[in-house]
């Protein structure tokens, strides 16, 4: 049932992460283009640092990393009078009350914590391949519909709120299109974050069966389980592409994008 319930986990961690991707894309693409130059310099240094780091090394060095600062920043407030350092050598140590979650709490309580922190590095890391994007689409729209926009009395957040933003979308679909197959193909990587997703159980109920596992009436079916995964993510993909197929079609009405 745990293997059966990890194809859930995936499917919410797809749920969750596109939106959220999106958002932070959103955000970094309007930070891109701001007229602002910190925050435009902000903006394209999140998208360059990001997407110049090989996505494995990220995720493993972004989820320690806020998993440590969240219980440095708890440290601060719960044990303000601790003595010894935190990082002592290769070890981080905060006092009992900073520790998140903390040790005494359900194991249902460690799998949210950690899906949470699955979540919001996807988050990130695919945020910033969405920004790039979508700053790429808003700089596809004609420009003088804005300069029209302008024209017709429209202020600059009028203009990009009813004539940029609508429009950008039939520029925009196909790179975000690719990006959700990568991100669909990225989400073994769970595995190697420490959640329990339907990698770790393939393995887990595929192999050879110890006196400390259930036994099953089989050798080794590792090759079959995984064969299960990879049925699982083709016809995913395949759904994939025909509902991103019809977005495509209806948002491409009326639109004439040939040259």
């Amino acid at each position: 049932m745990a293997f059966y319930g990890s194809f859930g986990t995936v499917l919410l961690l797809l749920a969750v992460t596109a939106p959220a991707a999106l958002l932070f894309g959103f955000g970094g693409a309007m930070a891109a283009r701001s007229a602002f130059g910190p925050l435009r310099w902000a903006g394209r240094g999140y998208i360059a640092i990001v997407r110049g780091v090989p996505d494995i090394a990220f995720f493993l060095f972004f989820v320690i990393a806020l998993d440590q600062g969240v219980e440095y920043l708890r440290h601060q407030v719960a044990c303000p009078d601790w003595g010894a350092a935190v990082r002592q050598g290769s070890d981080f140590i905060v006092c009992p009350a900073a520790k998140t979650p903390p040790d005494n709490a359900a194991q249902w309580v460690h799998e949210v914590y950690g899906f949470g922190l699955a979540v919001v590095t996807f988050a990130i890391v695919f945020g910033a391949f969405c920004a790039n994007v979508l700053f790429g689409a808003m700089r596809a729209v004609p420009r003088a519909q804005m300069e029209t926009a302008a024209a017709y009395g429209m202020t600059r957040a009028q203009a990009f709120r009813r004539i940029l933003v609508p429009q950008m979308w039939i520029y925009a679909l196909p790179g975000l299109s690719n990006l959700w197959m990568i991100l669909v193909k990225a989400t073994p990587l769970l595995f190697l974050l420490g959640v329990e997703d339907i990698v770790y159980w393939a393995r887990e109920l595929g192999g050879t069966k110890t006196p400390n596992f259930t036994d099953y009436p089989h050798g080794d079916w590792r090759m079959w389980y995984f064969l299960a995964l990879l049925v699982f993510y083709l016809v995913l993909t395949r759904v994939s592409e025909m509902v991103l197929g019809r977005v495509m079609r209806r948002l491409g009405r009326g639109q004439a994008l040939g040259s």
